[in-house]
């Protein structure tokens, strides 16, 4: 649904081609989907992951983007939606013994963060 259809504003970010498997992405994606944003960057400084510097400054990114594209208050902002999708995978080769080859898969990912704001109560 678009912003016409539901009346809520809400911020994208997405970052493409990452490095990192889709599968080690998620699991730090998991953690901050419907947090507040702050909650979310200070949750991402402690998660010892590499995922999670790609991650907050994906959340970094959507913040910005709300807060200037379209004023919203940057206190009131919740990660509403954190998802991984697969990238293009390089496919290499490794050579094992006896002339065989075995296939490595080095996959990518694109993350995506949708930002909104909360509703005063």
């Amino acid at each position: 649904m678009s912003e016409a259809d539901t009346g809520v504003k809400q911020a994208t970010a997405k970052a493409v081609n990452i490095r990192i498997a889709p599968r080690k992405v998620r699991v730090v994606a998991d953690l901050i989907r419907g947090k507040d944003v702050q909650d979310a960057l200070a949750l991402l400084s402690f998660t010892p992951k590499r995922a999670s510097e790609v991650v907050g400054k994906v959340v970094k990114s959507a913040a910005a983007n709300a807060e200037h594209n379209l004023d919203l208050n940057p206190d009131l902002l919740y990660v509403s939606q954190a998802f991984v999708d697969p990238g293009p995978t390089l496919k290499r080769w490794q050579p094992r013994q006896r002339g065989q080859a075995f296939q490595i898969k080095k996959r990518s990912s694109h993350v995506t963060i949708v930002v909104r704001e909360r509703e005063r109560r």
